[in-house]
């Protein structure tokens, strides 16, 4: 309830501020579980998907934004959870997997970061591994725009993509970096 209602705030007070446009909504599956990467380049990335799309989204966030024990208490209601950034967390990446071992939709920036350039940096690991851990469909999303106030935001979501060959596989680090950076480049050529 706490999340559709604030979801829905928040979409109102961005359709007064923006155009956005979405393409490809029929590419969110209503059920089950998957997981929605994109382009991070602004703070608001995260809020304009959650917002966009028909399902609930449980992102990780860096730590650093829980510090503040009223604004964690919101993050964790909206479904939003910590990451220790700078190696492999792997309290987060476990409750990635619950969350998608519950058949929900799980969110993740596969940069790690956002981009202060507005070049894609390199894609880390995790995507493709808690992708192939939990057996999970990824869905692509491309954000395109600049985030000044009335400017058009344009958020393309793709159909899914698997990795269902790697499934019962031993991978290495280095083949889930360059799996999570193939669904880097994907959305890169969503933005073209």
């Amino acid at each position: 309830m706490f999340y559709k209602v604030v979801k829905n705030s928040i979409r109102f007070i961005l359709s007064l501020i923006y155009r956005v446009e979405i393409q490809g909504k029929e590419n969110i599956p209503m059920e089950g579980k998957s997981i929605v990467c994109s382009n991070h380049f602004n703070l608001l990335d995260p809020v304009f998907i959650g917002t966009c799309l028909p399902r609930k989204i449980n992102y990780m966030a860096k730590e650093e934004l829980f510090s503040n024990k009223i604004f964690a208490l919101i993050l964790n209601k909206l479904g939003v959870f910590p990451v220790k950034r700078g190696g492999a967390d792997i309290s987060a990446i476990k409750t990635a997997l619950k969350i998608l071992k519950n058949e929900e939709v799980f969110g993740i920036f596969p940069e790690g970061t956002r981009s202060k350039t507005g070049e894609m940096l390199e894609a880390k690991p995790g995507l493709a591994m808690i992708a192939i851990k939990s057996q999970s469909s990824i869905i692509p999303v491309a954000i395109i725009g600049n985030y000044k106030p009335f400017s058009k935001i344009k958020i393309i979501i793709d159909k899914p993509i698997n990795f269902s060959d790697y499934y019962d596989q031993k991978i290495s680090i280095e083949e889930y970096q360059q799996l999570s950076q193939s669904v880097l480049e994907h959305i890169k050529k969503l933005m073209n």
